[in-house]
């Protein structure tokens, strides 16, 4: 078993010490808003998403498994399928109001999802492609995930996990080369 660095503080989230999951939040949310802002293209959906993730761990601290997985591994899946369930929704967009502009801001981790230059180019263009290719694009590339880290919490081998890296490689250059014209 791989001792999980998480591991103790989780177990005092468990125990209903809030000031263990002030800690907890404090070491994750940057990570887990910049997933969120990446995989909807939306800084105020991603906030949701993240605010949902923390409180399911909050209520489900403790029924994590050491045993099955990371916490990171958990957080990252709770955040990722909050994320689809948001995608799958239909977006109401009122007619009366200009559509929402992107937050060019810098992230809570320090990046930059979209800089107004290229970076918005690229923000734009991943939201364009799959869901699954942009949730391999994103783990791998800006949560600077290995690939089996990756593949873990999205529950698929390394090679499909490579194949959609690939695929979703080809989709955004496309996009790209597109716009360049």
């Amino acid at each position: 078993m791989v001792d999980d660095p998480d591991a103790d503080l989780l177990k005092e989230v468990a125990a209903g010490d809030s000031r263990a999951m002030q800690a907890l939040v404090t070491a994750k949310l940057p990570r887990i808003m910049a997933l969120a802002t990446r995989m909807l293209g939306d800084r105020a959906e991603a906030e949701d998403i993240a605010q949902e993730t923390f409180l399911r761990i909050w209520k489900q601290a403790g029924s994590w498994q050491r045993d099955r997985a990371k916490f990171d591994t958990w957080i990252h899946r709770v955040a990722l399928n909050l994320c689809y369930d948001r995608l799958r929704k239909p977006r109401e967009i009122p007619v009366s109001e200009p559509p929402e502009q992107i937050d060019t801001g810098p992230l809570p981790d320090g990046s930059a999802a979209v800089d107004g230059g290229d970076g918005n180019i690229v923000a734009h263009a991943l939201q364009a492609i799959s869901a699954r290719q942009r949730e391999a694009i994103v783990l791998v590339y800006y949560q600077e995930m290995s690939n089996r880290e990756a593949a873990e919490i999205m529950h698929i081998s390394v090679d499909a996990l490579e194949s959609l890296l690939a695929r979703g490689r080809r989709a955004l250059s496309t996009i790209l080369k597109g716009q360049e014209q």
